[in-house]
C-alpha cells in the first residue's frame, strides 16, 4: 500500500494546494469592494516544492477573544500568504484587481480540474493492472 500512497502523494498535495489557492482567490474576489483590503496569494510552485520536501510551518494558535469561540489552528501547512502588489490601488486602499483575480481564479480552476482528470486516469490504470 505504501507504493500506492507514494504514487498518489504528489497529486494529493498539488490538489490540496490548488483547492486552498482557490479559496484565497475567492476571498480576494469577495472583498473587491472592502476598503483597505489587500489582495493575497502565494507562490504555488514553491509551496508544492516545500510540500514534496516535507517542510511545514508549525501550528499557529488562534486567539480566543470570547469564551464562546471555538479553538482552532491557523496552520495552512506550507503556504505563506503574501500581499499582491497592485498596479492601480483604489482610492479606498483596496488592492484587488478584478481582471487579475478572475484570470488567476480561472487558471487555477482549470489546473485543478486537470489534476483531477490525471488522478482519475492513474486510478483507472491501477485498477486495470490489478484486475489483470
Amino acid at each position: 500500500m505504501s507504493r500506492i500512497d507514494q504514487a498518489f502523494a504528489f497529486q494529493e498535495r498539488a490538489l490540496n494546494l490548488r483547492a486552498y489557492r482557490q479559496q484565497v482567490l475567492a476571498s480576494n474576489i469577495a472583498n473587491a469592494d472592502t476598503p483597505n483590503y489587500k489582495s493575497r496569494d502565494f507562490d504555488f510552485a514553491s509551496a508544492l516544492k516545500g510540500a514534496m520536501a516535507g517542510q511545514g510551518q508549525s501550528d499557529l494558535a488562534m486567539e480566543k477573544t470570547s469564551p464562546m469561540h471555538l479553538s482552532g489552528s491557523g496552520d495552512q501547512g506550507l503556504v505563506s500568504l503574501q500581499y499582491r502588489s497592485s498596479l492601480q490601488p483604489s482610492a479606498d486602499g483596496n488592492t484587488v484587481d478584478m481582471d487579475i483575480e478572475r484570470g488567476e481564479f480561472s487558471e487555477n480552476a482549470v489546473r485543478y480540474e486537470a489534476g483531477i482528470t490525471f488522478l482519475s486516469h492513474q486510478i483507472k490504470m491501477l485498477t486495470a493492472a490489478l484486475q489483470s
